[in-house]
This record gives C-alpha cells, structure tokens and sequence, in this order.
C-alpha cells in the first residue's frame, strides 16, 4: 500500500464554465481504518454530469461539495483495511470514493462486487447510477409502448446509450441525437439505434423530424437547450418527458436569452396532454434488484453493449470532466486510479 493518498480538492466554486483553477492536487498520509470502519483503494473514479451541480453554494437536491475537500463522487475499489465484520481486505465494493486514491467509509451504502459476474467498472457505469438512470427513467416514467418512438439525447454516454437499447429491446423506435458522426455512427452500427443525428449540423431540425416521421412519443431529456427546441414541435398527444438533466445549463451564471419557447411548451403540455417529470435516480434505489437482473440478462445475451472512456490518474480528473460537460467523452467516463488485477 502507498504511504500517500492523492487528492483533487475542490478549491474555489467556479463561475461558469469549470477551469484547472478550481481544483488542487494534493498529497496525504493514508488514513487507518478505525473500529468499524473500511479503508478503501480506488482502483475506478467515476466521473458524472451532475458533479457539477455539487461545484456550487446554491441550494439542491443534495449538498455542495465543501471547499478544501476531496470532490465527491462514487467509485469502485478493493479493500485494504477493514475493521468492519461485513468486509474482508482484497473485497471489491462500491461506495463514495471520491477523488481521491484511498478512502474510509462504516460501510453505509458499499456493495460488495464479483468480478466473475462482470467487470468491475460497470458497477459505476452500465450496471451502477447511470444505468439505473436510463432504466428507470425509460420504463417507470417513459413507459415505452411497442411501436412508438423513442428520442434520446446525448446518445453515446452512459445514460443515453442505455435508454436507446433498452428502447429496442421493448420493441420501439430508437433515434439518438449526439454530437458527432463518429458517435452517430457507434450508436447505429454498434448499438443497434434505427436512426442517429448530429445536433451540430446546420440542419439539425429538419433531419431530426425525417428521423421521425411519426412524432415523438417519448424523449429522454438530459440535454437541454437547442435540442429540446427541435424535439418540441415533434411531440404527440400523450408524450412522456423523463428528465433526468440539463447538461447545457450547467455553465450559465444567467438565463438563456432568446425566444421564450415557455408558453409555447405550457400550451403543449395542455393540449397534447403530455406528461414531463423530472427525477432523482437515487429517490428509487429500490428498483435496482429488478434493474440488475434485466440488465445483467441482456448484457449476458448481447442485448446491451456498453462502452467505456477511462482516462489514466487521478491528476487527469478535472481536465477530463472539463470535457465531459462539452462532450469530449466517447461513452461512459472513467478515471483509473490505480491498477485494475481482474482485467488481463
């Protein structure tokens, strides 16, 4: 075990767009585990959209991070210490992490993983938060009937990959919006989509509506922004919103100027008749035995696919989720910590 633990504090709140300034590097002694609690080594950090929401004083659904402390954030690793009779040393859980190498934890809310089951990664990935986002959100909230048609934005990440796929597997139309022609063409060609479009073409809109000649029966809302104001006009009677986020917000210190499309999508709300709701994944843990039997199962028969982005270090972190708020990431977004021993 290293006598060190690198950190990422989060040093000042950043006003818009996130920058290097806003977070420190530090090095730490390791902790000990004391009476009832688990020293944990990170082996995966998760990074996620929503981190950004916690990169502010401003009230939420949860807490700021605090200055001077290690960004929060979830994580997979093994256990080096345990003072704890649920966890044995050489365990692979997931739990808070953080960003940073080792963390201590009483256990509240860490799972134990089998690395024969699947690789340990997905525990924050395709079978962790953001799959039981997709899942939920789609099925609980979007209710998808066979024949409708399916709309998601940010198609190629860990959410969006997800609720496309299991869009297909219900028997519906899935169609992606990304933003590029390589994520386009991954999501079609390797995820099985019926149709993908690139929200940075000029003509968006009008390849967007080609892609649906039917309307749109439900949209998985993670994006926001200019997107949302094309899937607007497309929406039938009786469409489901699930929304889960507004990544293209995350930056404004201000509000959008422009056409208020407000009244417009009220209007619509009325007499289409259409449902928008928004939610917090982690208000319905209680879902996730389902959700682990369904997904492990059409990932076991090639139903699902899931890709992986991991970035190398600890250190690499604030510049990797710089560009997961523009869309750098191609797939779920990882940073590794430290070795992985059950990947070859």
């Amino acid at each position: 075990m290293s006598n060190l633990n690198k950190q990422i504090l989060l040093k000042s709140y950043p006003e818009g767009e996130p920058t290097a300034a806003n977070f420190e590097l530090v090095e730490t002694a390791v902790p000990t585990a004391s009476e009832g609690q688990v020293l944990v080594k990170t082996i995966y950090m998760s990074l996620d959209p929503y981190m950004r929401g916690r990169m502010s004083q401003a009230k939420s659904y949860s807490a700021s991070a605090q200055l001077g402390d290690p960004m929060m954030g979830g994580g997979v690793g093994v256990v080096e210490q345990s003072n704890n009779s649920r966890f044995s040393v050489g365990d692979y859980v997931m739990t808070g992490t953080g960003w940073q190498g080792y963390s201590l934890t009483d256990g509240t809310g860490v799972m134990k993983l089998d690395p024969s089951l699947a690789p340990i990664s997905t525990a924050v990935g395709v079978l962790g938060m953001p799959g039981l986002t997709a899942y939920f959100g789609l099925l609980k909230i979007g209710q998808p009937k066979e024949g409708e048609t399916v709309v998601v934005a940010a198609a190629s990440g860990a959410v969006g990959s997800v609720v496309g796929q299991v869009a297909r597997i219900k028997g519906t139309r899935a169609v992606g919006i990304a933003g590029s022609a390589d994520k386009c063409a991954f999501v079609v060609e390797e995820l099985g989509f019926d149709a993908c479009i690139n929200y940075k073409d000029a003509d968006f809109a009008e390849q967007l509506a080609a892609a649906c000649p039917d309307g749109i029966d439900v949209y998985f809302e993670n994006v926001g922004g200019k997107v949302f104001d094309a899937v607007m006009p497309l929406l039938n009677d009786f469409a489901r919103i699930p929304l889960c986020g507004l990544i293209s917000q995350y930056n404004a210190t201000s509000l959008p100027t422009g056409t208020n499309f407000l009244p417009a999508l009220m209007r619509d709300m009325l007499t289409k008749r259409m449902t928008l709701r928004g939610f917090i994944i982690s208000d319905h843990y209680e879902h996730l035995p389902d959700f682990l039997r369904d997904m492990g199962g059409w990932i076991a028969t090639g139903q699902l696919k899931y890709r992986e982005d991991i970035v190398e270090g600890i250190e690499n972190a604030p510049e990797a989720f710089i560009g997961l708020l523009k869309g750098a990431n191609f797939g779920k977004l990882l940073v590794r910590v430290s070795d992985d021993p059950t990947r070859n």
